[in-house]
């Protein structure tokens, strides 16, 4: 649905965006990923045609924006982090004026209405916006997105500032919206990503420094695994039987918290070991006190990949 291939912008000297590439397939919700200032909302910008690249392309639904821009803005619904709104218009008049200026071909009233229940602002439409909550107003913003039914629709920051009930309120909806549509959603928040999109993309400094599912996001970005062991009995008998198991790369002690033994046992990507190492400590008659993954955690893996990061253009 979108492909994004050796895309650069610079600023004078700064460069914002250093030849990324990516593909979105139809129907995905990708997770747009970085700290403040790390070139997420220029890719968004570049992608929805507010602003140009300095060398690259953007095709979304097999038109490319430069070449055909009118035709590709068609295709894309965009909520900017500031949603754009006419706080001094009721809610349905606002979303009636964005239907004109958009030139959507749907019926009229039929496709508003249908919207504004998507949404969840069916309740609301003789309401001003400036008396909407904050809120309130970022679901007029999906609204006005929406309008035409894009195939492609593309959120810059929609959680920031919003207190936690609403934020669990727009997650639901993103969700929603990747069954009908291909969603690109940006954050600098990690838990935000996860809890919401099947991939994920991380950009660093103008660069991407990984893209995978969701799920398999550490792994693939770790060359190792390792679980944490911690069992009574002969610390050398253990070590050794838990060597013998396959796909084991290295034991290592580690402690001895109260009077037990403490393994590290780091073993290949892909393995799943614990079964067997369940069955070595029966065997040895040797009591299991605790095992869990000691693997590096999503939230540590985005630290170390972008803390050195000093930031540019956002």
């Amino acid at each position: 649905m979108i492909e994004v291939k050796n895309l650069t912008k610079r600023y004078g000297k700064i460069t914002a965006l250093d030849d990324i590439s990516f593909t979105v397939d139809t129907g995905e919700v990708l997770g747009f990923l970085g700290p403040n200032g790390a070139g997420k909302s220029t890719t968004m910008n570049i992608i929805t045609g507010y602003i140009s690249s300095t060398s690259g392309t953007v095709t979304v639904d097999g038109s490319e924006i430069l070449e055909e821009p009118k035709k590709t803005k068609q295709k894309i619904g965009y909520l900017p982090e500031i949603p754009p709104l006419y706080i001094d218009m009721t809610v349905r008049k606002y979303l009636e004026f964005m239907f004109e200026l958009k030139r959507v071909k749907l019926p009229k009233k039929e496709h508003i209405d249908e919207v504004m229940q998507l949404v969840g602002l069916e309740k609301h439409g003789s309401r001003l916006i400036k008396n909407l909550s904050k809120g309130y107003r970022q679901r007029v913003g999906f609204a006005q997105a929406l309008l035409g039914n894009p195939p492609v629709i593309i959120l810059d920051e929609p959680t920031v500032g919003l207190d936690p009930k609403q934020i669990i309120e727009i997650r639901k909806l993103i969700k929603s919206l990747g069954k009908k549509h291909t969603v690109i959603f940006s954050s600098h928040v990690l838990s935000e990503i996860s809890a919401t999109c099947d991939r994920i993309i991380i950009i660093a400094d103008g660069k991407i420094i990984a893209d995978a599912k969701t799920g398999e996001l550490s792994g693939v970005l770790t060359d190792k695994r390792q679980l944490l062991l911690t069992a009574e009995g002969n610390a050398t008998n253990i070590q050794n039987e838990l060597k013998k198991i396959p796909g084991v790369q290295k034991v290592k002690k580690t402690g001895e918290p109260d009077g037990a033994s403490q393994f590290a046992i780091e073993y290949k990507p892909g393995a799943d070991i614990r079964r067997d190492v369940f069955s070595a400590m029966t065997r040895l008659q040797c009591p299991v006190l605790e095992m869990r993954s000691g693997s590096e955690s999503l939230e540590e893996l985005y630290l170390r990949l972008t803390g050195s990061v000093k930031g540019g253009e956002a």
